[in-house]
């Protein structure tokens, strides 16, 4: 969204959140609807964030999107569409039976983990007839997270054997869902063959601090994987 600055702010001084357009009087006065919180470095112009981007990958139903929408400090871009009869020989609800929707194209986020440090996060769709978009949603992205569910860990093993295949710093973080049987990270390492170096966390979706934990295991994986 964007913002409004004003440019007469002197060095030192408060910038406001935003600063709308002044309407006429009488009639044409409006409300205004207060924008998103600033960060510091939207408001100072010296400063450049270093922005990068995060794939958030898996089967189908296992949470995606999900944790874009629970970790975005921005309105999440989604594009969710009702499922309906068509799909019922190829998606496979006998986990997730109350689900309705299906990402389509891809879920967008943003979310800033340090004063200048920027994650964009690109969910993509799980199914396997949207696999062709996966190679434009990974350019350009530093990792990506694998989201697993214990109930169908197979689900996980085409986005592994992506991720894999390409080059891609990735790390693996268990989903578990409510009424599923919890287990090790270091089971599910070893059920999945995920090697020694790879981080495999167990998370939950629905909770931002749970999110972030990840993102940020990720982004420390990335480094350590091209610390150029």
């Amino acid at each position: 969204m964007d913002s409004v600055v004003s440019e007469g702010v002197t060095e030192g001084a408060t910038t406001p959140a935003f600063v709308p357009a002044q309407p006429s009087s009488g009639r044409d006065a409006v409300a205004f609807e207060p924008q998103e919180e600033l960060q510091a470095w939207q408001t100072d112009r010296t400063r450049a964030p270093i922005a990068t981007k995060i794939v958030v990958a898996g089967g189908f139903g296992v949470g995606k999107t999900t944790l874009v929408t629970a970790v975005s400090e921005i309105q999440p871009l989604q594009t969710e569409a009702l499922m309906t009869q068509a799909s019922e020989e190829t998606d496979d609800l006998t986990a997730t039976p109350d689900k309705t929707t299906t990402t389509v194209a891809m879920d967008f986020g943003r979310i800033t983990l340090d004063d200048d440090l920027v994650l964009y996060l690109f969910g993509t769709p799980g199914q396997q007839r949207f696999w062709f978009m996966w190679d434009d949603l990974v350019r350009g992205a530093i990792g990506a997270v694998v989201l697993a569910d214990t109930r169908r860990l197979p689900d996980c093993f085409p986005a592994l054997d992506y991720f894999e295949s390409c080059g891609l710093p990735y790390i693996v973080a268990v989903n578990h869902f409510d009424g599923s049987d919890e287990f090790a990270a270091a089971d599910v390492r070893e059920a999945l063959t995920v090697p020694p170096h790879i981080p495999v966390l167990i998370m939950d979706a629905r909770q931002r601090i749970s999110v972030v934990e990840t993102l940020l295991a990720l982004v420390g994986h990335a480094l350590d994987a091209t610390p150029e």
